[in-house]
């Protein structure tokens, strides 16, 4: 029986695509997160689309909840403003599909909580996030023991279902997180929330390379990264730098008081973008032979 992550349609496709050239061009790639509806579902959609145009290799598109155990201050934030709007799993495909008809190469990745999906119902989101154009999943509260739940259905679409690796994930527990992950290792570089602390690159250059011992697919970090500076740091070691909670804020501080957006908020995300752009391809490391 051929194991799911090693599927043929499992992490191809754009993601993979994205890290070939990546590789050819001797540089780390950069994953940009934002949240849906955030602060409302039109000018979600204007950031989104500027992400790319900025220098973000993959998109990470937050699914907004009301219980986001894993999420700092900022993203709880954006989360809160987006379900005052009226964002839900079905607005934020429906963003996506809009995303795709203008984009047929950016990478997109859902992230959030499994509560949303599973009402949502399981079978109908994977069904709906194929037709919109999403690449795979980021479900930070389902454990390897769950996969039944979603990463195996959501592999059998060909939607690549990408695992956290933590400081605390130690030897034993790396091949059980790693047995279904598909797209890249997601390596969260810092224990506690996100956007909370900055983290130690010497540390987590040896945590990526430990990593690497146990698969082939690309290593990319987050958690805590906030500067072209960061990045540039993050990107000598790692296959790819993951930026969230310092977009957030950038997006958060555009604002009206009434918590509008403003006619700096798009250019606000898209100007922070582009310096984290430049520490990623500064730190490039030479074309791959």
């Amino acid at each position: 029986m051929t194991d799911a992550a090693t599927s043929p349609r499992a992490g191809q496709g754009r993601i993979e695509a994205v890290f070939a050239r990546c590789r050819a061009e001797g540089r780390a790639a950069l994953v940009t997160y934002v949240m849906a509806g955030d602060p409302d579902a039109e000018t979600s959609l204007k950031v989104l689309e500027a992400l790319p145009r900025a220098g973000a290799d993959i998109v990470e598109f937050g699914l907004p909840f009301t219980d986001p155990m894993a999420d700092g201050p900022a993203i709880q934030a954006a989360g809160l403003r987006a379900l005052k709007g009226g964002q839900n799993v079905a607005r934020t495909l429906e963003l996506v599909r809009r995303f795709r008809a203008g984009d047929a190469g950016t990478p997109v990745i859902l992230m959030g909580y499994y509560n949303p999906i599973h009402t949502y119902g399981v079978p109908r989101f994977l069904d709906d996030a194929v037709a919109a154009g999403v690449d795979g999943l980021i479900v930070v509260d389902l454990p390897p023991e769950e996969d039944d739940e979603l990463c195996l259905p959501a592999l059998a679409k060909g939607l690549a279902f990408v695992r956290l690796a933590t400081p605390t994930t130690d030897e034993r527990r790396l091949p059980a997180v790693l047995a279904n992950t598909a797209g890249f290792v997601y390596y969260v570089s810092i224990t506690g929330i996100t956007g909370t602390a900055t983290p130690d690159f010497g540390k987590v250059s040896e945590a990526v390379g430990r990593i690497r011992r146990h698969t082939e697919l690309p290593v990319v970090v987050g958690f805590g990264v906030k500067s072209g500076a960061h990045a540039a740091a993050i990107a000598k070691g790692a296959d790819g730098v993951v930026v969230g909670s310092a977009l957030v804020d950038a997006l958060h501080r555009s604002l009206g008081p009434d918590g509008q957006a403003g006619d700096g908020t798009v250019s606000a995300v898209e100007t922070l973008v582009r310096e984290l752009a430049d520490g990623v391809r500064g730190a490039a490391r030479g074309p791959a032979v």
